[in-house]
Parts: structure tokens; sequence; C-alpha cells
């Protein structure tokens, strides 16, 4: 059982390690942007900071609730150092791919073991597939309908 929950604190550490990439991710982005669709570019990137920020506060506190101890790390900062954005969102799907893939790992560790795990682990992943929906409309040139592929 101990080994089970070490491995389950192990990977929601990664978790909010990602998070928290995603946070200084953001920020970075926001100051970056510019031209005439700054103000509502920016707005939404800061948002999504908040909703990194929101969901790393989230793993700690089940982190401490296993009885582990929340990482002081902090996930790939890596950029590929181009401000378009479309560079900034199509890193941004990237980013957002490796968060839901760790609560992929997380729920298929919890699967039949802890409910309350599970539905947190389904509800990020549902967050995330959202949030890569968002992306890839705005990836998408106006009037294409098809799904945004890299």
């Amino acid at each position: 059982m101990k080994e089970a929950t070490d491995k389950i604190i192990e990977l929601l550490n990664k978790i909010m390690e990602t998070e928290l990439a995603g946070v200084v991710r953001y920020n970075h982005y926001a100051l970056m942007v510019f031209g005439f669709g700054r103000i509502p570019i920016v707005s939404w990137l800061r948002s999504e900071a908040n909703n990194s920020l929101l969901h790393a506060q989230e793993a700690g506190e089940l982190i401490t609730s296993l009885g582990g101890h929340p990482s002081l790390g902090i996930g790939p900062l890596l950029e590929t150092h181009q401000h378009d954005i479309g560079d900034i969102l199509r890193e941004s799907l990237e980013h957002e791919s490796r968060a839901k893939a760790l609560y992929y790992k997380l729920l298929e560790e919890v699967k039949d073991s802890s409910l309350m795990l599970e539905d947190y682990a389904r509800q990020k992943i549902s967050e995330e597939e959202m949030h890569e929906g968002e992306v890839n409309k705005m990836l998408r040139r106006p009037g294409d309908i098809a799904a945004y592929n890299a």
C-alpha cells in the first residue's frame, strides 16, 4: 500500500511541477504578445496562468493529504524563443498535452482504488482537453472549420 501511495505522490508532484511551469510559461507569454489583438490575448494568457496555479495548488493539497511532501521543483521551461502568437499557442498546446498525459498516468494508477483521485484525474483531463480545443480553434485561420493539425 505504501509503495502505491508513494507512486501516486510522485505523480502528483510531477503534475504540480508541470502546472507551476505553466504559471511561469503563461506569464512569460503574456509579456511577449504585441500587436492589435494584444489585450484580449494577454488577458486569456494570464487567466491560463491563474488556472495552472490553481491546478498546482490542488495537486499539492492532495500530496499533503496523502502524507507526502510537495516538491519545490518546477517542470521544464524550454521555449522556442519565437514570440509570434501562433508559436506561443503551439508551445501552449504542447505543454498542455504533457500535463494531460500526466493526469492520464494518475488515472491509470488510481483506477479502482480511490474514487476521489479518479474523479480528480478525470476532471483535470476534461479541463485539459477543453483547453486544447480552445487553443486548436485559435490556431485556425478565420473561416477554417477543420481542426488544426501541427
